[in-house]
């Protein structure tokens, strides 16, 4: 018996508002079987995750499964209320979402992790918990469980941003810009807090980032402060994404380059083959999708207006 099993559901009432529901709370919730799902919208290990959970909510809500997302952001601007209401609508979650704005919820469970699923009884009992991506049939069988049903599992095939990632070929981590957590910055005299010019190396090492242009590095992000600026990543996987927001300016166009050359088939969803995109709202955008063998490549993206803010780079 783990320590969760020992544990009935924590208060809701840190919320600071609701999406999709009337605010919820335990002993509304009791008689039911509940997931609660900690989510942030920039993350892409819950938008790998976010096709099971979807598919569980509709399979087996008249089981009685009520499905409840945690909505508790990362960055600054994942604070906007309208910012989380479009992500609930691109990603077809119907399910209620608490928004956790001030971490109520968050500390009242003792979470760590984005994504985060905590598996609850008919008796407001937390039965299992699991953190990260992956586990999908066990989680599976432990709603049936709950429910006291047995049937055969959901079939669940995630496209676009919400494939599973080539873990076979996955060999570069995600890299934060801000200087807070940034690690392998590559521009030759490093970093400087403030406004700064910077240069792309002459080589750029696997896994490591650099700046052109006029940036300011910021302790979550790193803001560009003239047209033409860039950001260059090598990098070793499938996929390759950028969390970014425009701030107070949008859209800002921008174009991407693989290895120099526009990305063709390689491009992601959010860049044409030529490797044009527009950074219209906060949110991860996804440059790269390597089409035939995986290799290193170097990801180079320039914006055209200033005003772009760039937060972290994940691959898959």
């Amino acid at each position: 018996m783990t320590v969760f099993e020992r544990q009935h559901i924590p208060s809701l009432g840190g919320a600071t508002g609701w999406l999709n529901s009337e605010p919820l709370s335990p002993e509304q919730l009791r008689g039911h079987v509940v997931v609660v799902n900690f989510w942030t919208l920039t993350c892409i290990n819950w938008l790998r995750t976010e096709p099971y959970v979807r598919a569980w909510s509709q399979a087996y809500r008249d089981d009685g499964l009520i499905v409840i997302g945690v909505h508790t952001p990362e960055f600054s601007f994942e604070h906007e209320i309208e910012r989380v209401r479009l992500a609930t609508k691109e990603r077809a979650i119907d399910y209620p979402v608490a928004l956790d704005n001030e971490y109520g919820i968050w500390t009242a469970f003792d979470n760590h992790y984005w994504p985060a699923l905590y598996f609850v009884d008919a008796d407001g009992t937390i039965r299992d918990h699991h953190f990260g991506e992956g586990r999908y049939e066990k989680s599976e069988r432990e709603i049936q469980r709950l429910l006291g049903v047995e049937r055969e599992l959901v079939s669940v095939e995630g496209v676009g941003v919400e494939a599973e990632a080539d873990w076979q070929h996955l060999r570069t981590p995600e890299s934060y810009l801000g200087y807070d957590r940034a690690e392998h910055f590559d521009s030759p005299g490093g970093a400087a807090y403030g406004t700064h010019a910077y240069e792309l190396p002459e080589r750029l090492r696997l896994n490591h980032w650099a700046l052109a242009g006029e940036w300011t590095i910021g302790s979550e992000n790193v803001v560009l402060d003239q047209a033409g600026g860039s950001i260059a990543f090598r990098f070793h996987a499938r996929d390759a994404h950028l969390v970014l927001s425009p701030g107070t300016r949008e859209p800002i166009p921008f174009r991407v380059l693989v290895d120099g050359q526009a990305p063709g088939p390689s491009h992601g969803v959010d860049v044409d083959e030529a490797g044009n995109g527009v950074l219209q709202a906060g949110r991860m955008y996804q440059l790269v999708r390597q089409h035939g063998e995986i290799r290193d490549r170097t990801v180079e993206i320039t914006f055209l207006e200033p005003g772009a803010e760039a937060y972290v780079f994940t691959f898959g």
